[in-house]
């Protein structure tokens, strides 16, 4: 039995939340660990962090107790067991340096999932995958073929029991109603010159137009495009002595760190979605 949980909630905002869930976890003698809270003025939701020790109980157990609190205070709300690691699934195209980096870091023990798939609509990281004894599909991409990629993706997220889908730099892009299914469990990568710089080669782009301050991002996905709520970003200072091919190097190392940042702090349950921008207790 696991003595370990994580608790995370969101509810409108009023006078004795924190009491009220701070004396549920006392009477099941629980040793608080860890917490954080945020009250957003702006929308009049409170958000909370506990991470505690719960002897002698089960997160299923847990659960059902909670539950009659966290209707009396509308909340929208997770019991985990801290241990539990989450089902995930990678998709990456032809670029593989964010795949390289998360699969290191899962190796190293530095990323709490259970990496149970790749998916890519190319071939190129089949032997990685192996090297790494991760399954690997090939769902190919065309105006042929796409219609039948989606459905086959769902297929594999269903059998694989996926509750993460990190876009490693996958150069597709998913549909409106995909998105919407699969919403808040969905995080992708991008450099952060969008929507300057669109399409083919933006670091070139970006050279071209002399630019001081490369960066990326890591979001959840949603129906609009590269919109969805923000996790992480990051920045580095350039110069005009570094020409595009430097940019580039750099630009995807910034890339590589924050994707596994937002994916460590999702995995840890540490990112709540408030409206369009996230809570992020760090």
């Amino acid at each position: 039995m696991n003595d370990a949980y994580i608790l995370t909630l969101s509810c409108p905002d009023r006078i004795g939340i924190v009491h009220a869930v701070t004396g549920f976890l006392a009477e099941r003698r629980a040793n608080i660990t860890e917490a954080a809270q945020y009250n957003d003025t702006a929308t009049g939701l409170f958000f909370m962090r506990m991470r505690f020790d719960a002897a002698g109980t089960s997160v299923d157990e847990l659960r059902r107790a909670f539950a009659t609190l966290a209707e009396a205070l509308a909340m929208s709300w997770a019991l985990v067991a801290a241990s539990e690691r989450l089902p995930t699934v990678i998709m990456v195209s032809r670029l593989g340096h964010c795949l390289n980096d998360l699969l290191f870091r899962h190796r190293s023990g530095l990323l709490p999932l259970d990496i149970r798939a790749i998916v890519s609509n190319h071939r190129d990281f089949h032997q990685l995958a192996a090297s790494y004894d991760i399954a690997f599909h090939h769902l190919p991409v065309s105006p042929e073929t796409k219609e039948q990629a989606e459905p086959r993706l769902l297929e594999i997220i269903a059998a694989e029991k996926i509750e993460l889908v990190v876009l490693a730099r996958y150069m597709q892009v998913l549909s409106a109603p995909l998105c919407r299914r699969l919403e808040g469990r969905v995080i992708n990568i991008h450099h952060s010159f969008l929507p300057s710089f669109k399409g083919a080669r933006p670091y070139q782009q970006a050279s071209d137009r002399g630019v001081k301050l490369i960066g990326a991002t890591a979001h959840y996905v949603t129906a609009d495009l590269d919109e969805g709520p923000i996790i992480e970003q990051d920045i580095a200072r350039v110069d005009h002595t570094m020409d595009a091919a430097r940019l580039t190097a750099l630009g995807r190392d910034i890339e590589s760190a924050v994707l596994a940042r937002a994916v460590v702090w999702h995995a840890e349950r540490r990112v709540l979605v408030d409206g369009r921008k996230t809570v992020v207790f760090r």
